[in-house]
Formats: C-alpha cells, structure tokens, sequence
C-alpha cells in the first residue's frame, strides 16, 4: 500500500501494478485466438475443462463456444458501463458538495480543503477509467480512501471525510456515499485591539516611532503615538485653541521609591526652561513631568535625561509603572529593606530588548548601576514559563507599591500589586505579605469599569519575593483580554480578573506559575497616612526636609529657590506620592537658612499650611489632557480648580462653625480615570461634563476604604447647597472624633440625600452668644437684673455696652460703666 500527500491530505490507494494478476480466463477472451490454439495443443482448457477433438459436432462446439463468448463480452460491457456511472455520480457528488460549501459562504480554510478534495479524487476517478475492466476482479477486494484530518487554520477544524470504492466481484461493484464534511467545531479567533497589532508589528516598539520622530511634521501618526508610551512619553495639544493643533509632548521620568539624584533634579530643572513650559510637577507616583515639549527637541530631552542616570522607560504603557515606596529616608532596617525591594521589582520587570536606547541614544552604551545579582538571577528563571518574550507586553498598564506596617503613604490598596515587609520581634525582616487587585479606573456609566481594593493574597519568605512577582505578572500576561482594553467585564485590568474569578481561584494561577504555596497572611497593624512633611531626623546624624507643594507644580520664584538650595548644598532629593518634595541628608547647621530661603519662595513649613491643602491632591486635566472633562489643577484664575474649591470649603468650615485645625481629604479629578485617586478620599470630586462633578463620600483618611457615588452633575457654582449640610450636620451629629468619611458612612447616603434636599442654612443658636462663658455669676445675674429694667435681655445689655465702650476709647473718652447702662 502506498501513500500520497497532496497538500494537508493522505490519500491512500493501491498502485495498478499491485493489484492481483488476471486471471487467465479473461486473457483467452481478450486474446481468444492465440489462447484458443494454447489450450488445443495442451489439450486442455485454462479453466480446466476438458476440450473435446472429437470432430463428429464441430459446428456445435464452435457455436457453443460463440455463445460463450458472446455472453462474456455482453457481461463485460454491462459491468464496465455500470462502473463508469459510478464514478460518473461520484464526481457529481463531489461538484455538489464544493458547491455546497462556497454557498454557505464558509471560510477560505474549508473552500480550500473542498478544492483540494477535488483535486485528490479527479486522478483516482481518470486512472479508474483509464484502467482495462476486466469480466471479474477476482476474489480481492479493491480500496482507494481518502482521509481528511487535522486540516487546522489559526483555530481547529475538525474534519473527516472519506471516498471508498469498494467490490469483492464486479457484479457487487459499488462506489460508497461521498459524505458532506462534518460541521467544525465553532472557535473564533482571538481578536487583539489596534494597539496589541501596533506592538507587534513595532519591531520591538521601534517602528514606525524611530521614523516618525525624524520628519519635520510636528506631530507623530497613530501607530508612533502608541508606541511612544512605552518610552514615556504623550503626545498631547492645547484643547483651549482652537484651529489647527499645536502639538507638544509630555514626558514622564520613571523614579522608583521616588529617588532623584542632584544632577537628574538639577538637569530636569534646566530642561523645563529650555524645551518645556517652564514647570516641573511632581506625580502621584513619585516622579516628574515634563510638559510642552516639541517633537524636533524629543531626542535631545531623552538624551539628556538618560545621560544624567534618569530614565523615562516604562513611565507609560502597556507594561510594569514606576514602583512606589515610602520616601522618607530613614536609616531603619525595615524602610530601607522596603526601598530596595522596590527597586529590585522595577529593575527585573524592566523591558531588556533595548529598544529604549536605541531609538533615543542610537544604541550607545550608557553608564547605570549594576543590577542586583538576585535580580538577574530571577529574571533568567524561566522553570515555569514566567519569561516574557521580547515581542509581548502586557495587556495594560500594572502598578505595584511596596511598603512597611502602619506605614500607607504610598495607598498600598489601590495598586495591581502591594507588598508590605513582615519583620520580627527584632525589627528584621524576613518576608512579604501580598495583596493584589486593586486599581482606581472606570467609566462612566458603564457598571462593568469600577474602582477597586486590593485584598490578600498570601505571605512569602523574603527570598522568594521576586519570583512571586514575577509569577503575579505572567498570571496578568496570560489570563486578561487584550480585545477590548474599556468597555467589558473581563478584560485587560487585573481587578477585573480577580472580581471575575474570585481570589482563591486567582491565587491557584499565580501558584501554577511560582511553581509553590502561598503560607497565610501575617496580621498587620492599623494603617496610618504619613506626608513626612516638616524636618525630620533620618537616623544618621542629618536630617530631611518635607515640604508641601500645592497639586506638585514647582515654577516661578519657588523653582528658582529650590534649584538653588539643592545646587548650593548637592542635596538628593525625594518624591512622595502625594505630590510633595523631600530634600535630604542635610546637615544641623543648614537648617535655619534653608527655612528661611524656601518659605521666602513660597515653600512653607507645614504648620503654616491650611490643613486641608496638606491631604488634597488634583490631576491636571485641562487643557492638556485629551480624557480630561472638565478642571481639576486649573492653574490660572480664569477657570476654577483644586484651589478655589478648597478655598471655597474652608468657608464654609467657617460657617457652621467648625475649627481651622479639622480638615477632609479632597481629591479632585477631571476624568473618571482616577489618577490622583479620588475614589480614596472622604470627598472626591470626579468631573462627569463641563464645570460639572460626580461627588464621592465614604474613604478614610488613611486610605483603607473605597468612596461611593453620592451626587452626580452636581455644577461647581452649586458645590455650597450639598457641602454646607453635610459639614453642618457632621459637626453636630458625629461621634468622638469621627472623620467626615466615617461619619457619611454611618448616617449612610439616603438620609443625607434627604438633609441635603431640606437645607434652608445653619440656625443660629442663643446659646452661643452667652455671658456665662466669660462672666462670674454674680456679675451675670447683677446685668441680668438691670437688663430686665430696661425690657432688654442681659445678652443685647452687654452688647450695647461692649460697642459704646470701643467707641469711646476710639473717641478718646473715658465714660464710667454705669452711665451706659442707665
């Protein structure tokens, strides 16, 4: 048996030189002569009959022996005609089927097959034909199958489909059905967002970038500015022109714990004067951006960012962001095990294709720390398919912050992944607790796009922290959608993962890939939210330096005064995640003068600032950012911002009577995106239309509790009539010192739905005008005595008296109490 391939078919068949030799009566019919005197002078008949030479009935025998032959002849042809239409219904069959096929209009994969399967059977049915049929086949049975199978596209086409002629004699001959190929089974193919096809198709995310930035049009096309993000960089436009666009680009350093080395600080100042806007802010996630730079100084900015041991790669995109961790540079085994996780996790989940430096620095060598050996060792462990192949990414952007217990400067919830240090009785560490999960992205009106918490995960031993990490990533690459990066449940966020398939199930993934057991979460204590702000000592003899910065934006005179006091004394620097600044190693001796330098510029010591504006934070939104929906930072007086309404909020703290020293955490944003995480605060304001907000209640002020919507389209002029009662009624009706976020909670929102419908303005209590706070009783009931003569009350007596006394000392006169109370 022999077989032939053509193209994904066996076809197997008998060569004709295989088939059972003929037997020799149809040879004497054939050759009836020459057989005829063969068999006379053996005097024996092939069949093996004997022939009779008598010659007394010659006539009769050759009559005979014609009628024979005539009926074998007739046989022949009936069989061979018999034949042939089956084959002849075959074909037809076949015509039929393909026919079939292109009319339900099915893929190319199974028309191609239907070709294919024409082209297997026409030979068979031409050699068929073209073979001799002989009055019998003999006692062999002749097969020729064609077998379909495995035919596979990009998904599974289940198919078999099989051709058989089958005969024992050729009276029997028959062709079997050809059946209809079986239905394939129903898979779709994976679909992929434009920017999944952009990635690969990037050659590493070079092209077309590496193009594109060369061309003398100011902006870059669609495929570029996807893939610039992964560099760390947006390509913006000013949404208040109108006309043509004048495009700029942002860029965004990438500083893990928040660590900025003088000449970095120093060169990024330089650079916002000189290709910027003349600003620096500082980020929610402990770095810098830059804006309002043009494309043709795009190569000259990265580069000198790169050459000053700052880097922006991975700021943005589709893959591992800046990884945060407690600022404060205290000397203590606990924070600086933190910090250096922190960067070992940024350091192994960092793209190595070198694609960054290729396209900003053309390839050159650039001098950077050398990395970790533990780190490189993880990264080239591959035991349990955790490695990312050069071409993949992730399917969106992933966050992770790693800190210590008490300690949630850096809102451990709110992140893909938190990591808190686990130390002993000692204070020595000895591993990690693990929470995944959590995120602060969603969408208007879709219930599908939520904020969310992170939740336990489980502890691992300090050794093991990079692989758990790594097996948390791969988990995140392999389990989440890249078709749909908005609009649907299960896709490309880890949240949504987790929310789907619930946490247990989640941690069995991550186990399959770390290749070992989560042990149980380790208690932790209560969190505490610390700023750092003030002069605190580090624990090494010097001291650091927080400072508060209004929504992180550093220009004008503060800028000039804060690169001069970094320069003056090669001071390193701090980010934290609530957009402030932190100058470092500084000695005793400098502490007056740098006082006294920076709050000259604007950078007040922390007792010197409204405590609101200590916790609040905002987004720049307008006009750069192309999701913005209305103002958040709002940096100039013609459009209201963060300032204004925590302007406006301190007026009415005033009004229903609550201390300058009580404050709310106030989170504003101009998209529901949530980068400055306003789903966290006790207020959040999340901007939902023009001049227009969604108002969030219930976070706590160590963020430990997700907000919910209370309000929407609730416009800026009318933010008075909702905020005064729930102030007012938070100020009467709290517990011992209940924060605002608890109390929203616990009155719950129906009941202040209805205080807030039925707000006429704060009553105006007797009680606070009274005497008795200031006054012995005896001089009391003697006013209240001489008020009564009067038909005047003891408070409106006092009054009077207390006017005409300031009057008359501005008079110069000295009058005797008694004569204004006659």
């Amino acid at each position: 048996m022999s077989t032939t391939t053509i193209g994904a078919i066996a076809v197997a068949r008998r060569p004709k030189w295989h088939y059972p030799p003929p037997a020799p009566t149809p040879r004497i019919l054939h050759l009836p002569h020459r057989l005829r005197q063969k068999a006379s002078k053996n005097n024996n008949h092939p069949t093996g009959k004997s022939i009779s030479t008598s010659a007394t009935a010659p006539e009769a025998r050759k009559k005979e022996r014609k009628g024979k032959l005539e009926t074998l002849f007739d046989q022949e042809r009936e069989e061979k005609w018999r034949f042939q239409a089956e084959m002849m219904r075959a074909e037809c069959n076949l015509l039929r089927m393909e026919k079939r096929i292109a009319v339900k209009k099915l893929d190319r994969n199974r028309v191609k097959m239907a070709k294919i399967l024409r082209s297997a059977v026409h030979p068979l049915i031409s050699d068929l034909k073209g073979m001799r049929t002989t009055a019998s086949f003999g006692a062999s049975n002749t097969n020729v199958q064609i077998s379909f199978q495995d035919l596979k596209p990009s998904y599974t086409l289940a198919l078999s489909t099989t051709v058989r002629v089958a005969s024992s004699n050729l009276r029997r001959s028959r062709i079997g059905a050809v059946s209809t190929p079986a239905e394939p089974e129903t898979v779709p193919e994976t679909k992929r967002s434009k920017v999944e096809i952009f990635k690969e198709q990037s050659n590493y995310i070079r092209y077309p970038l590496n193009e594109e930035i060369l061309t003398d049009a100011p902006n870059i096309n669609e495929a570029a500015t996807q893939l610039i993000k992964f560099h760390g960089s947006y390509q913006q436009y000013n949404r208040d022109e109108r006309g043509s666009r004048s495009y700029s680009f942002m860029l965004r350093t990438k500083n893990p714990c928040g660590k900025v080395p003088t000449q970095l600080y120093l060169t990024m100042d330089d650079l916002a004067d000189q290709f910027g806007i003349g600003t620096l802010r500082l980020t929610t996630r402990q770095t810098f951006q830059l804006h309002g730079v043009l494309k043709k100084n795009l190569k000259t900015v990265m580069s000198s960012i790169i050459t000053s041991m700052g880097s922006t790669l991975g700021a943005c995109g589709d893959l591992n962001r800046n990884v945060l961790a407690p600022a404060a540079p205290l000397v203590r085994k606990d924070y600086l095990f933190a910090q250096q996780t922190a960067e070992n996790i940024a350091s192994l989940l960092t793209p190595q294709s070198g694609f960054y430096y290729d396209v900003w620095v053309d390839g050159e060598k650039v001098l950077t720390a050398e990395e970790p050996p533990e780190v490189t060792k993880a990264r080239n462990d591959n035991s349990h398919g955790t490695n990312f192949p050069e071409t993949q990414f992730l399917p969106r952007k992933f966050k992770i912050a790693v800190t210590v217990p008490t300690d949630n400067s850096v809102d451990i919830l709110t992140n893909d992944i938190g990591v808190v240090v686990v130390t002993d009785a000692d204070g020595e560490p000895q591993g990690f607790n693990i929470y995944v999960g959590g995120g602060m992205g969603r969408t208007h009106r879709i219930e599908t796009a939520f904020p969310r918490l992170a939740e336990p995960l489980g502890y691992v031993p300090k050794e093991e922290i990079l692989y758990a990490v790594k097996a948390i990533v791969a988990t995140q690459r392999d389990y989440n959608r890249r078709d749909d990066r908005k609009l649907r449940m299960k896709y490309s966020r880890m949240k949504y993962c987790i929310s789907s398939c619930g946490i247990e199930r989640f941690r069995r993934f991550i186990e399959q890939y770390w290749g070992r057991k989560f042990q149980p979460f380790h208690e932790l204590p209560e969190w505490e939210f610390k700023s750092y702000l003030g002069w605190h000592e580090q624990g090494d003899g010097s001291l650091f330096y927080g400072l508060h910065v209004d929504n992180g934006l550093i220009g004008g005179k503060m800028k000039k005064t804060l690169r001069e006091v970094i320069e003056k004394y090669n001071l390193s620097v701090r980010v934290t995640p609530n957009q402030n600044i932190i100058l470092c190693d500084i000695c005793n001796s400098w502490k007056r003068t740098i006082t006294t330098a920076l709050s000259q510029a604007g950078l007040l010591h922390a007792g010197n600032v409204d405590p609101l504006n200590l916790t609040a934070m905002a987004c720049p939104a307008l006009p750069l950012c192309p999701l913005a929906i209305t103002e958040a930072e709002a940096i100039t007086e013609a459009e209201p911002g963060i300032a204004d309404i925590l302007k406006r909020i301190r007026a009415v703290f005033k009004k229903v009577g609550l201390k300058y020293s009580e404050t709310v955490v106030v989170r504003v944003t101009g998209c529901p995106n949530g980068c400055a995480r306003s789903y966290m605060a006790e207020l959040g304001l999340v901007g939902d239309g023009p001049n227009s907000y969604q108002i969030w209640l219930g976070g706590k002020p160590n963020q430990t509790s997700l907000a919910r919507p209370f309000m929407n389209k609730v416009k800026i002029q009318e933010l008075e009539k909702v905020l005064e009662p729930l102030f007012y009624h938070w100020k009467r009706k709290r517990q011992s010192k209940e924060p605002f976020g608890d109390f929203t909670t616990r009155l719950g929102f129906e009941k202040l739905q209805e205080l807030v419908d039925k707000w006429k303005g704060p009553a105006v209590s007797a009680s606070r005008y009274s005497l008795k706070l200031f006054a012995g009783k005896y001089t009391y009931e003697a006013l209240d005595s001489l008020a009564k003569l009067q038909n005047k009350s003891a408070r409106q007596l006092a009054i009077e008296v207390i006017r005409n006394f300031v009057a008359s000392q501005q008079n110069g006169r000295m009058v005797e109490m008694s004569e204004f109370a006659m």
